[in-house]
């Protein structure tokens, strides 16, 4: 009888291992007691997907690892899901933001400008602000990101957090169809071509964003679904 006790006893210590190689999941994520949070761990560098209970982006609390974790480089989040990469190991937790700070419906979307190429980002809506900053580079609108069409675009190293525009300049002001708008930048005083909707009307300057004066006919125009801007005119556009 007590041989066959220390042979179970045998077997189930050897098993034990195996069992903890068949759980990785478990080791590697998961709540943390009482704390709200989410541990994800990249093991051997390897791509790890941890699945949350958040709704809507991750923040990171606590870096575990000795690689640090850089959200958009080795980490990044979505509607109830974390990803990690490349050794990082970290704690997350929602990070979600009220409904009151003047901007849309409380989402978010980060649209990144990786190794300073130029990205396009769907939103869905008609226009977008910047509410945090993620990149050494300062992110300036109609320089390096604008927005308009259901998307923002970011270029020469932006990294930025941007949230839905609320109410928008063409409310109860007499000008525009409640807040379409497209920002278009002359860069290095250089002209650049914009992509226009027909369909919102003619544009005109809603908000200069540059020191020098948008003049129409001088250095801004439009024709057939485009809009024109030169000699460092830089502006947010609307419709008539």
């Amino acid at each position: 009888m007590l041989l066959a006790r220390h042979a179970i006893l045998a077997a189930l210590l050897a098993a034990a291992p195996l069992v903890s190689a068949a759980l990785p999941a478990a080791a590697q994520s998961g709540w943390n007691d009482g704390s709200g949070t989410v541990t994800c761990s990249s093991d051997d560098n390897r791509r790890q997907q941890c699945a949350t209970p958040f709704r809507g982006r991750a923040a990171l609390v606590k870096n575990l690892s000795d690689t640090r974790c850089v959200e958009g480089r080795n980490w990044g989040s979505g509607n109830g899901y974390i990803w990690v990469d490349d050794g990082c190991r970290g704690r997350f937790a929602s990070a979600g933001w009220g409904d009151g700070n003047g901007y849309g419906n409380g989402q978010t979307i980060r649209c990144e400008s990786a190794d300073n190429r130029s990205r396009t980002c769907r939103t869905g809506w008609r226009g977008a602000v910047l509410v945090r900053q993620l990149s050494d580079t300062r992110c300036v609108e109609g320089r390096n990101w604008g927005s308009g069409n259901g998307s923002i675009w970011v270029s020469g190293g932006c990294r930025g957090e941007f949230a839905e525009g609320r109410g928008g300049w063409g409310n109860g002001n007499g000008n525009g169809n409640g807040g379409y708008s497209v920002t278009c930048s002359s860069d290095d005083g250089r002209r650049r071509t914009c992509a226009w909707d027909d369909r919102q009307g003619r544009p005109t300057v809603i908000k200069q964003l540059s020191d020098t004066t948008c003049a129409e006919g001088r250095n801004w125009g439009y024709y057939g679904g485009t809009l024109w801007v030169n000699a460092g005119c830089r502006a947010r556009f609307g419709a008539r």
